[in-house]
């Protein structure tokens, strides 16, 4: 899994109810890929940032006016460089269009008032140049920071502060580098557990020694039971006990472990690995929302169909020639419809 997914690992295991399990690990993995593929096809575009180069002909075969620059299916959030003829276009030079509506920008206007032009240049082949961030959306949440520091740029593992804001699957940002996080594996906190606490599902009160170091929505393991983290109040967590299928235990003194040492692709969308000292803050790529629930959806759909060995009742959709299951295809075509329409991209007619 080498680029970033449109939905978690997490994510879809919550929707399901099911418990962590190394044995469908992948089987999730692959329905979520697939389902971020299948988004792309359905909206028709594709909606991860990637930092490229991209090139196209002047004049084209569309014979736009002399100003306007077609983007054709690349959606552009973010121009870095532009180059015309083998001539830098300034940033003063040119505005992205539609203006009132981008990012993402389907086309480019050199300025009328400025001097730069498009130019075929001696050939009319790939005669403009434009380096920058592709795709429908950069939007980037808090993802906690680097409990360690990455001092090689070939290292495949990364150590975060918050394991609730990273999922995998995600897209992170640490300083110019993305990476996109493959797996998740158990780090040791530090601390242990300040007084025991009883096998009941009524004691859900852990002392710990810096309540700070850890999040709301943190899975914690002592021993062999997992727990969720609901709350925090100075040193105290106020936990849901025996989480993720794991068996109600007693704990004195035990060692706290969080799933906080990711396994990464680096340099991902188009960047370059590069060290970072322990502190770094972390973002994370976030999907548009409608675009995260349809992805968990199609994960879902395919896994079910996956279980039932594709022997699910099904029923034709109406109009469309194609069957789904029945039990969520009117959700899932709805769902599907309303993907389009927020986040859809239209095709646009051009000169034959």
């Amino acid at each position: 899994m080498a680029q970033a997914l449109y939905a978690t690992r997490e994510a879809v295991r919550t929707a399901l109810g099911s418990a962590s399990s190394a044995r469908d690990d992948a089987q999730i993995d692959r329905a979520i890929e697939q389902g971020s593929t299948d988004v792309d096809s359905l909206c028709n575009r594709t909606f991860q940032p990637l930092m490229a180069t991209r090139y196209f002909d002047w004049p084209s075969e569309q014979t736009p006016r002399s100003w306007r620059l077609w983007l054709d299916e690349y959606d552009l959030i973010a121009p870095t460089q532009i180059l015309s003829a083998g001539t830098v276009v300034p940033s003063t030079d040119y505005n992205l269009e539609p203006a009132n509506d981008g990012p993402p920008y389907r086309y480019i206007e050199t300025r009328l008032d400025r001097p730069s032009t498009w130019s075929g240049g001696s050939t009319w082949q790939h005669a403009i140049e434009i380096t920058g961030w592709w795709g429908y959306s950069d939007e980037q949440t808090p993802a906690g920071q680097l409990a360690a520091a990455v001092s090689s740029t070939t290292a495949t593992t990364v150590t975060v502060s918050d394991s609730s804001a990273v999922g995998v699957g995600d897209l992170l940002t640490a300083g110019a580098e993305r990476m996109t996080v493959t797996d998740k594996a158990l780090a040791d906190t530090g601390q242990t557990l300040q007084t025991p606490v009883a096998a009941k599902k009524d004691d859900v009160l852990f002392q710990v020694a810096d309540g700070t170091s850890y999040h709301r929505s943190e899975v914690l393991t002592l021993g062999a039971e997992r727990v969720r983290v609901r709350d925090i109040a100075g040193s105290m967590l106020t936990v849901e006990r025996a989480y993720d299928g794991t068996l109600l235990d007693s704990h004195s003194g035990d060692s706290i472990w969080a799933p906080r040492l990711l396994t990464v692709t680096r340099g991902a969308a188009g960047t370059t690995a590069a060290t970072a000292p322990s502190g770094t803050a972390l973002t994370r790529w976030a999907a548009p929302g409608i675009v995260q629930t349809l992805t968990v959806a199609e994960a879902m759909n395919t896994l079910m169909q996956e279980q039932s060995s594709y022997a699910r009742t099904v029923r034709s959709q109406a109009g469309t020639g194609t069957r789904s299951v029945a039990a969520v295809v009117v959700d899932l075509d709805n769902l599907r419809a309303r993907a389009v329409a927020a986040v859809g991209r239209q095709a646009r007619m051009r000169a034959v």
